[in-house]
């Protein structure tokens, strides 16, 4: 039996979840190689630890809508005019690859749940059980309950006619006990670390119940699509579980598999009952009926594997406990998937998707969810000593047809198993053994190896294997150790002379350190190669995302064959794990019910030739039409920072990109108000203040403001972006446009109509308006004052450990057009799912007790935009994995909650929580792919497409809708979960709701794959990165130019939030004037 060392896939070692279960299959709930956003922020420089609380929001003493003088908190967004959508794209790409994810798929709460990732103490206000001020400072109010409002409740709000003061009945404060408490389960545990588990939900949340299905939709035309899902037929066994218990313990699930495999080898027959079991690799073992012991002690021999032939192969003992723990029900799955029980029994889906993991695991080397293998498709090089490895990710989940798995491919990024000098020239592009390795490409080659394992290659067949971890601060022919007790010391190089006639040729490089830094041993680069098989998951750059999405980008006919050739590859009918259990898999993809929803007539300024628009197949163009709203841009001036565009060359631009933005319907000066100004890139912070003060001499004494700066880059621009970002809107209080050389020197009437399009919202102008918002024909929009809500939190990078997580709120600011979002950023401790700073609590040494927070800024806002106070709220929540649904909705319903009870006594609209999931796994196609009618022109469903059958949740309010036309590979169907809603929504409505909302994206003319206010919420926590302090440590961030300047610091709490043992830093404050428009796009 070979003992095998840890299998280098970097999961990370996290605190196991147990209520009687035992550890979660799976990795970490990231588990792809960089953020969807990574490839779709182009090149943006990321910045390690920054810090508290987070921005400080807009709060009040005691109750009431008028805003304090608190300096609100921020908004964000991600792209100036450069990072055009490519056709609006919620991630740049139709269908990028399923591995591509960053923060892993949605662990289902009705399939397999991961373990929860929550990073640091969350502490601030507002947060109960947190370490902030209390919530209960101030006039104290009983937070909601979570069940759906009350029958009371409820005719409370159907029989009072659109009230202009929306009451609440006594039965809102009934309404109010429970939360709190459930809110108190949220126990985060584990403080000091950084990737903490949160622990289940108490037994109150057994009385949270998310919103049954409201009946099918019916509205559109009807059509059958297929979907990669297939049929499981659920075994009639009666299954059991197993404590298992190791010792030694070891952290690696590859070792334990060895010794579990071994002890099955040997005993299956005389002691297991012939029983084949399935092992989780953790704490947990289960069987198709009963072993012949409820307890029993074995001891297992292992043989290191690394010493191969010649030596003496290291002996490791275990001990083995198995202990019967409990039987899994699959009766009550039965029930629950036949829609007669509400909560989905989590130990009968683990067992039945640890048993189908079982062979995979044994055959490829698994990744979160996914399987990957050299053997399963080319591997592709991506460059820097990266490899391409293809795979598929399986998952068995609760639905509508019964059990079903999805299966889908994938692509992930593997180290190369090249030598390591051949990787080191990889990586640093270029001939390592020309002139001495500078500081940087030591930094660099420090961090791509250290934590890889390699092994020997100077010792014949014996391949000794070692994890690095680091590199020698000395060159190979400086280095000396001690030899014997006296301190004999003897250089490496004579060293490996003497002992094994190795000469070593690259003397100048740093030796390989390895094992512990108390006894640190030396390997020479040369004898080192990488072992095969180990996925790289730090942070990938941009040649080798490119490269990535070329090899996973597949058009929707050949992915389907290539998912229905894994599927029969896998041959589960041969399985010996399913045979033994009793499981069947269809090997036909599951065919589908789905509506086609009709796009929505747009609106556009009556002085247009085309007054509206009707777009067709997901797009529409702005010829003949003006904005609907243009804004005025009197005064404006242009930088340009790239070397190869001239002064006329740049003036020539700007006056082509004024005319369209004229043609387009904007009131936009022809002339600027100084001419371009060249200014080096490296200059960036005094190139920008010394043009913003020379125009404002000109424009102060007529009482004016410079409206826009346009900025022209270069098209690689490193952290120039993200600088001038930064400066010009926490300092300058300016907004902006950047342009790339490449479309200066093109000047397309297509690139400057979406530049005009992009300058127009962040002027405070509109682009279009939904006919059915003018007309008040919308749904529970139209009636009464409706606020839309989108929230996202975006989390660092892979490798990046210390960088906060960034939560951005946008909420609605015209009604009743729906279409202006004012958008608020903070920064809060690392992996932090839960938006810390919706609602919070301080005490001010002048004003008392204060609140605020996101939701209550944004509310005020909207009452100052619109005059009126809004009576509905509709919440889409982006990035929520469904193993978060209940902590998510909990926390942040509460926040909202009491956000409207701060303002107002008995203010509490009714709330619909909606969770908008773009990474999940799940692909719709085609009936027919040669049907023309039925497909788009990259051959994917037609965009208005709505699943809510079959392949949906048993009893729950969901949907898939494709809401985007493909542009290339695959669409990804977006995914609405309701988890909430008081304003009692019918299928229909919701899904044309949220549908004709994807054609109002202010960015371009296409409809897009998420609703535009997650979308939003999106760029805004992206943009928000670049206002984070530049930190030059080589912790794993790529580093920006010098900290720019500051705005004045917000007032309100400045107490650091803990996280870990860093604290998060608040990020500087936007000035006013860029917060009242959608300066994010």
């Amino acid at each position: 039996m070979v003992f095998v060392l840890e299998n280098g896939h970097s999961h990370q070692a996290v605190p196991m979840v147990r209520k009687k279960r035992t550890g979660f299959p799976g990795g970490p709930d990231c588990s792809g190689p960089a953020e969807a956003s990574s490839f779709a922020g182009h090149g943006m420089p990321q910045h390690p630890e920054r810090a508290p609380m987070s921005q400080q929001h807009g709060g009040g003493r005691g109750r009431g809508w008028a805003p304090t003088n608190a300096q609100s908190s921020q908004q964000g967004g991600r792209g100036g005019g450069q990072y055009q959508s490519r056709g609006g794209q919620y991630q740049s790409r139709s269908g990028p690859s399923s591995e591509y994810q960053g923060r892993g798929g949605p662990q289902p709460r009705g399939g397999v749940p991961q373990q929860q990732y929550y990073g640091g103490r969350r502490g601030g206000s507002g947060m109960v059980g947190g370490r902030g001020d209390s919530v209960a400072a101030g006039p104290s109010r009983t937070a909601p309950e979570l069940h759906q409002a009350t029958q009371v409740y409820r005719q409370a709000t159907q029989t009072t006619p659109f009230p202009s003061e929306p009451s609440s009945s006594q039965s809102a404060e009934v309404v109010y006990a429970q939360l709190e408490q459930q809110v108190q389960h949220l126990a985060i545990q584990g403080q000091g670390s950084t990737s903490q588990a949160i622990q289940p939900v108490g037994s109150s949340s057994k009385s949270l119940r998310f919103p049954l299905r409201p009946g099918k939709g019916s509205f559109g035309d009807k059509c059958i699509v297929k979907a990669n899902h297939f049929f499981a037929e659920l075994p009639d066994k009666d299954l059991h579980q197993y404590d298992v218990s190791i010792t030694p313990e070891v952290t690696s699930r590859g070792v334990n598999r060895a010794v579990m495999a071994e002890l099955v080898t040997l005993y299956r027959e005389s002691h297991l009952g012939s029983r084949l079991p399935a092992y989780d690799g953790r704490k947990s073992l289960y069987t198709a009926g009963p072993l012949p012991f409820s307890s029993k002690n074995f001891e297992i021999t292992l043989y290191d594997e690394e010493d191969g032939l010649g030596g003496q192969r290291r002996e490791r003992l275990f001990k083995v406990v198995i202990k019967f723990a409990a039987r899994a029900d699959l009766h009550h799955l039965a029930m629950f998937l036949a829609g007669r029980q509400a909560d989905a029994p989590q130990e009968a889906l683990q067992v039945l998707d640890i048993v189908l993991r079982e062979l995979p695991t044994a055959r490829y080397s698994p990744v979160g969810r996914s399987f990957y293998s050299p053997n399963l498709g080319r591997r592709q090089q991506l460059g820097e000593g990266l490899e391409s490895w293809r795979g598929f990710y399986q998952s068995i989940r609760p639905t509508q047809m019964g059990l079903s798995l999805n299966i889908d491919m994938s692509s992930t990024a593997f180290i190369e198993p090249l030598p390591v000098i051949d990787f080191v020239a990889q990586l640093l592009n270029k001939d390592i053994s020309a002139r001495p390795l500078s500081d940087a490409d030591r930094v660099k080659i420090k961090k791509a190896l250290r934590g890889v394992k390699v092994e020997v290659t100077h010792r014949g067949n014996m391949r000794r294997k070692y994890r690095i971890s680091g590199l020698t601060s000395q060159a190979t022919r400086e280095l000396t150790f001690p030899v014997d007790d006296r301190g004999t010391m003897k250089s490496v190089v004579q060293y490996f002379q003497e002992t094994y006639g190795f000469n070593i040729q690259h003397t100048t490089l740093p030796c390989l350190q390895v094992g512990n830094q108390q006894r640190p041993n030396y390997l020479p680069m040369e004898v080192c190669k990488i072992v095969e098989g180990q996925r790289y998951s730090k942070r990938l750059n941009e040649k080798q995302i490119t490269a990535l999405l070329k090899v996973t980008c597949q058009r929707p006919q050949e992915r389907e064959l290539d998912i229905l050739q894994t599927v029969h590859h896998n041959a589960y009918y041969e399985d010996p794990y399913a045979q033994e259990f009793g499981i069947r898999i269809d090997e036909r993809l599951a065919s589908v019910e789905a509506r086609i929803l009709p796009a929505p007539w747009l609106k556009y300024h009556d002085t247009g030739r085309e007054k509206d628009c009707l777009p067709r197949v997901g797009q529409w163009n702005m010829m003949n039409k003006k904005m609907v709203n243009g804004g005025r841009v009197s005064n404006w001036t242009c930088i340009n920072f790239s070397r190869s565009v001239q002064d006329s060359a740049a003036r020539g631009f700007c006056h082509e990109l004024a005319v369209m933005c004229q043609v387009s319907g904007m009131d936009f000066a022809l002339d600027p108000v100084l001419p371009p100004l060249t200014a080096r890139p490296e200059h960036v912070e005094r190139a920008l203040k010394a043009r913003y003060h020379d125009a404002m001499n000109v424009l102060k004494p007529q009482g004016k403001e410079l409206d826009l700066l346009i900025v022209i880059l270069p098209d690689n621009n490193g952290s120039l972006y993200g600088d001038l970002k930064r400066i010009c809107e926490t300092d300058l209080g300016l907004v902006s446009q950047c342009c790339l050389t490449k479309h200066v020197f093109k000047m397309s009437k297509q690139y400057l109509a979406n530049v005009a399009l992009k300058i127009n919202v962040k002027v405070g102008g509109r682009n279009t308006v939904l006919m059915d918002a003018l007309t008040r024909r919308i749904p529970l929009v139209s009636d009464r004052p409706t606020i839309i809500f989108g929230a996202d939190v975006t989390h660092p990078h892979p490798g990046e450990d210390l960088s906060p997580s960034i939560a951005a709120v946008v909420a609605s600011q015209d009604w009743p057009e729906v279409t202006k979002y004012a958008g608020l950023v903070s920064a809060q401790a690392h992996r932090q799912e839960l938006i810390q700073d919706l609602f919070k609590v301080w005490h001010d040494p002048q004003r008392g007790t204060v609140t605020g927070g996101m939701i209550k800024e944004l509310l005020i806002s909207f009452k100052r935009a619109t005059g009126q106070k809004p009576q509905r709220i509709i919440f889409y929540r982006d990035g929520v994995s469904e193993g978060q649904f209940y902590q998510v909705l909990l926390y942040e319903l509460d926040a909202i909650r009491k956000a409207c009870a701060s303002l107002e006594p008995n203010y509490q609209p009714p709330v619909t929580f909606v969770v908008v999931q773009k990474r999940h796994h799940t692909r719709l196609f085609a009936n027919n792919h040669n049907d023309q009618r039925s497909v788009d022109r990259s051959g994917n469903i037609l965009p208005g497409t709505v699943v809510d059958s079959k392949i949906c949740h048993p009893t729950e309010f969901d949907f898939y809708l494709c809401s985007h036309a493909g542009i290339q590979g695959t669409s990804r169907p977006a995914h609405y979960h309701v988890l909430w809603d008081e304003n009692k929504f019918t299928a229909d409505a919701l899904q044309s709701l949220t549908n004709n909302l994807c054609y109002t994206y202010a960015r371009c003319t296409r409809s897009v794959s998420i609703v535009p206010p997650a979308y939003y919420a999106h760029l805004a926590a992206f943009r928000a990165r670049f206002y984070m302090e530049p930190d030059n440590s080589d912790s794993g961030s790529m580093v920006s130019g010098p900290a720019a300047g500051r705005g004045a610091p917000s007032s309100g709490p400045r107490s650091t939030r803990a996280q870990g043992n860093v604290a998060v830093r608040p990020l500087p404050a936007l000035k006013e004037n860029v917060k009242r428009v959608m300066f994010y796009c």
